[in-house]
């Protein structure tokens, strides 16, 4: 069986890419079609989640075995076939591309037909997909991070403060926490 798959972004109005896969076909194959379809690098952690119909997560898929104290089992891309989760038309994925961000692609199952491909396929690519990785701090990194009031420190307390009053401090001496008042 050949699954369709149709890809959407909420940060992106204008991207859709569809892809047809091989209902065999594992789900680091999957991956790999998206990532392949919006040019995106295969060096970040990625996970799949299947959801329901109100697009709330339930079983993840990682890229990598994960401990993880989930109520679901653990399973990997690279040993699950895409088949072993998705059956029907409708069926709904989220896909994270940015775990830092939290950021992913919503993915729905829209058609099932015969036949069998060795290889998945884009069959359809509208729009920009947004970048891979969102930078959380902004464009201008590194002016923030050489600016002494970039963390909200005012003027006092960056002229009072002394590196050696932490290099003295015991967290074990309990007299500095009740000087402190604590």
């Amino acid at each position: 069986m050949v699954f369709k798959f149709v890809l959407c972004s909420d940060e992106v109005d204008d991207f859709v890419r569809e892809i047809q896969i091989d209902s065999e076909a594992t789900f680091l194959d999957f991956q790999n079609a998206i990532l392949d379809s919006v040019g995106y690098t295969k060096d970040q952690m990625t996970s799949f989640f299947i959801c329901n119909d109100s697009w709330e997560k339930g079983q993840e898929i990682t890229l990598v075995e994960m401990e993880t104290s989930s109520e679901y089992d653990s399973y990997v891309m690279e040993d699950t076939k895409v088949e072993e989760f998705v059956s029907d038309e409708g069926q709904r994925l989220i896909f994270v591309f940015d775990n830092m961000c939290d950021r992913c692609f919503f993915i729905e199952m829209q058609g099932i037909s015969s036949g069998s491909l060795e290889q998945p396929v884009c069959t359809r690519s509208e729009g920009k997909a947004p970048v891979q990785i969102e930078d959380m701090f902004g464009s201008d990194l590194g002016v923030v991070a050489n600016d002494k009031d970039a963390f909200g420190f005012d003027d006092d307390f960056l002229e009072s403060y002394n590196d050696d009053e932490l290099d003295n401090l015991s967290l074990n001496d309990d007299s500095y926490f009740e000087d402190q008042g604590y």
